[in-house]
């Protein structure tokens, strides 16, 4: 679907074809001052979206290796399962021996193409596939993408891209210099929903974009498992949260405005998982019997056996048993996840707020906080013809001419194989751009070239200077 033809199925709403009361009141956006227009009931699942398939089109079968089989690993070689003809694991590289061969055996990779350190993956010297998936931890993107761009490589990164401006733009100079394809992970971009969010935008139902507002509930067991007691905990050892969580939410402003950022001011702090807020008698951890365990919202016996939260961390291979996520928690390797919030070493801000300045005067303001029921990027953007509102899951377009809210709610599981595609079916759509990219050789392919995924990059650096700092900063 190309845009010219959605321009031209969605020119009803630069018009606003008028619909009626109730609509509009379950939205939300009923205003006893506009009144609305009569007319029948439309929503904006109708529409045709550039949303294609995840069966790729490729001239030839791509080879890739797995560098960390940990989640990210897990989940975008899951591609080459869909569509075998198209992708084949041939090798990967794990520290963990168990999660090295667990992913291993899935993929049926040779025993000499299991490799431990990543380093191991190039110690000779020569490409041993067309790509690799770097999937590791955030202070381990650095050296393979350097590496594996001077050897051939192309490379599908996880975000962040690197721990500094200076290792991201390096990587950048690196990608051209060798003339390889380097596809962040910037997920919510191949999303349905923020797909039709962006096409809808640049229609001009909305006439000029003057504002965004963007919050990212980032909700309370999740900070309390990934940024409190977990891997991104200490910002100095990983990324700080504006990148290892909010990089996505850069990045989607970026797209959604479609002009650079000039400039960006910064605050937030760790306010509340610090030792001087821990109840009486909390000891470090939940499992050596806690007096208020049973008040305690982030008691880890709760989040994980009871409420099942985020068990991907402990290897249970399918296995949801209370009493083995349990011994999870007290083994030495997973028990930093039984730890006491207010006992951890934790530096992350607990929430963060920022203000951008785009070309042209456009203006967004960012929200990431930890203290929510709830996921789901929550946007508002507003022009001088209309307003979206949404939640990740639907949002409503007002047309200020008619008054007429109408409503993208398409289901993920009424989209072709998207259906079990995680972060609102993006990454595996992501892991079709990159096969197709790497098939053809042309980076056209992707959402985002390398240049502007690094951009966004510099913005969450320049908004970590202005937190620490109390300026405003310039992103350059």
């Amino acid at each position: 679907m190309i845009r010219r033809d959605f321009l031209k199925s969605c020119g009803a709403l630069a018009a606003g074809a008028a619909i009626g009361t109730p609509l509009a009141s379950a939205a939300g956006l009923t205003d006893p001052s506009l009144p609305l227009a009569d007319g029948p009931d439309t929503s904006l699942n109708d529409l045709t979206l550039p949303i294609r398939s995840l069966k790729p089109e490729v001239k030839r079968q791509i080879t890739v290796i797995v560098i960390g089989c940990g989640n990210r690993g897990n989940v975008y070689s899951r591609y080459a399962e869909m569509f075998p003809d198209a992708m084949k694991v041939v090798g990967v590289s794990d520290i963990l021996p168990d999660r090295k061969d667990r992913l291993g055996n899935r993929h049926n990779v040779a025993q000499d193409m299991r490799f431990g350190h990543f380093r191991e993956v190039f110690a000779c010297g020569k490409k041993l596939a067309d790509a690799v998936l770097i999937c590791t931890p955030d202070d381990r993107h650095y050296e393979p993408c350097m590496t594996a761009l001077s050897l051939g490589y192309d490379v599908l990164l996880e975000k962040p891209v690197a721990q500094t401006k200076k290792e991201c733009k390096a990587i950048l100079a690196q990608a051209h210099k060798y003339n390889r394809i380097v596809a962040v992970c910037h997920v919510l971009r191949y999303s349905p929903y923020f797909i039709a969010m962006r096409e809808i935008v640049r229609s001009g139902a909305l006439g000029d974009v003057v504002s965004i507002q963007h919050m990212e509930p980032i909700q309370y067991a999740h900070m309390s498992h990934s940024y409190v007691r977990g891997n991104w905990r200490d910002s100095k050892e990983t990324t700080p949260i504006i990148l290892a969580k909010s990089c996505h939410d850069l990045d989607i402003l970026r797209w959604l405005i479609d002009k650079p950022c000039k400039s960006i001011v910064a605050d937030g702090s760790l306010t509340f998982f610090k030792a001087e807020n821990a109840p009486a008698g909390a000891p470090a951890y939940c499992t050596d019997g806690c007096p208020v365990g049973d008040t305690c919202p982030y008691n880890a016996i709760d989040i994980y056996t009871k409420q099942k939260r985020h068990l991907g961390v402990f290897d249970l291979d399918g296995n949801r048993d209370p009493e083995v996520i349990l011994g999870r928690l007290l083994n030495p390797r997973y028990k930093s996840y039984a730890r006491c919030v207010f006992h951890c070493d934790n530096d992350q801000p607990d929430h963060y707020v920022s203000e951008m300045v785009f070309e042209g005067g456009v203006t967004a303001a960012f929200s990431m906080e930890a203290f929510s029921p709830w996921g789901g990027r929550r946007t508002r953007i507003m022009g001088t013809k209309g307003f979206i509102e949404g939640d990740s899951a639907q949002f409503t377009l007002w047309d200020f001419l008619t008054r007429t809210p109408k409503v993208w709610n398409k289901k993920l599981s009424d989209i072709a194989e998207y259906k079990g595609s995680g972060h609102g079916g993006g990454d595996l759509a992501l892991a079709r751009d990159f096969v197709e990219a790497v098939s053809w050789q042309d980076p056209a392919r992707l959402s985002s070239t390398i240049d502007v995924s690094i951009e966004s990059h510099v913005m969450g650096f320049a908004a970590e200077r202005s937190r620490k700092t109390g300026r405003k900063e310039k992103v350059k």
